[in-house]
């Protein structure tokens, strides 16, 4: 997710809140891994699962709601 300025995704209450119900939706079947760049003002999100339908919700799910926190910062 590339953003006009960096934040901290785990800053934000709704984001972590968003991850971790990401992460308990994944439950064992899958992973989540947010990572801030350390270069530019960018937010990876990478998603891991058991279809590539899931992962391409939950992936782009978070994504907008990055950028839309972001927006909020």
């Amino acid at each position: 997710v590339r953003l006009s300025q960096m934040i901290d995704p785990y800053a934000d209450p709704e984001l972590s809140a968003a991850f971790a119900q990401a992460e308990h939706e994944l439950a064992g079947r899958g992973r989540l891994l947010i990572r801030k760049s350390g270069t530019e003002p960018v937010i990876r999100v990478m998603v891991e699962g058991e279809t590539q339908q899931h992962v391409d919700q939950l992936a782009n799910q978070l994504a907008d709601l990055i950028r839309s926190r972001a927006l909020v910062a």
